[in-house]
């Protein structure tokens, strides 16, 4: 058995990481309480997976690399400045960071990385993300790792290029523009579309999500694989080899 540390197990996708290492019998798991002490169950565990918020991402980062423990991050919303802190303790301990644990989605990264390079400017690309309306940032994590991998393949950064929505005279649409879009109501899991829209024609990459399962099984291979790997950051598409 691995010895697993789940932050955040009483959130939606948390719970179900819990309850399904539970049924496992590859791992022993433990949650992290609210107001508990965070340090002795690091240092006696594994491996842990957080699924919190940003603040106690950097929080538990720090301890997994005071004590040089693997740690998977599928928190989104941090600023800048606590992915920097989660980079410092990459340094010294193996950290996977993923805003979306499925295969299928992390394909859908790698897809739109070689449809981008295919198609280049002449396509204007947009990206379209639904979730349910209790979901707290916008635009999804995933939406935003779409943005960057679009604008890393046009040689421009997430920040110069992105336009959240569309409101009054903004002007014509610009090659480099990456159009960013978030939908909420009821209780959508997540759907994310990317539109490459060309003259006379569009292509469209969808990935829908029915189950939270989908994600908590992704979480727990990632929180596998990590355990043994090197210190450094890594991503879903590293332990799927599609580098």
């Amino acid at each position: 058995m691995t010895h697993l540390l789940v932050q955040g197990a009483s959130g939606r996708l948390g719970q179900i990481i819990f309850h399904l290492a539970q049924q496992s019998d590859a791992w022993q798991v433990t949650a992290s309480e609210k107001g508990g002490s965070l340090e002795p169950l690091v240092a006696t565990t594994e491996v842990s997976i957080d699924v919190s918020v940003p603040e106690a991402s950097v929080q538990i980062a720090s301890l997994c690399a005071r004590y040089a423990k693997p740690l998977v991050i599928g928190t989104t919303g941090h600023s800048d400045a606590q992915m920097k802190s989660i980079d410092t303790a990459a340094v010294t301990c193996p950290v996977l960071v993923a805003p979306n644990f499925s295969v299928g989605v992390n394909l859908l990264f790698w897809l739109t990385r070689e449809t981008a390079k295919i198609l280049g400017e002449a396509f204007d690309a947009e990206v379209i993300e639904m979730h349910h309306k209790l979901k707290k940032d916008a635009p999804s994590g995933t939406a935003k790792r779409i943005a960057e991998i679009l604008a890393d393949a046009r040689s421009t950064v997430y920040e110069d290029a992105v336009r959240h929505g569309r409101q009054g005279m903004v002007g014509q649409r610009t090659p480099r523009e990456i159009g960013v879009h978030a939908v909420r109501g009821g209780n959508v899991v997540g759907e994310h579309t990317v539109v490459f829209a060309g003259e006379g024609e569009r292509i469209e990459l969808i990935h829908r999500a029915a189950s939270r399962e989908t994600f908590a099984h992704g979480a727990l291979r990632a929180a596998q694989w990590l355990v043994g790997q090197a210190p450094g950051r890594y991503d879903m598409e590293n332990l799927l080899d599609l580098k």
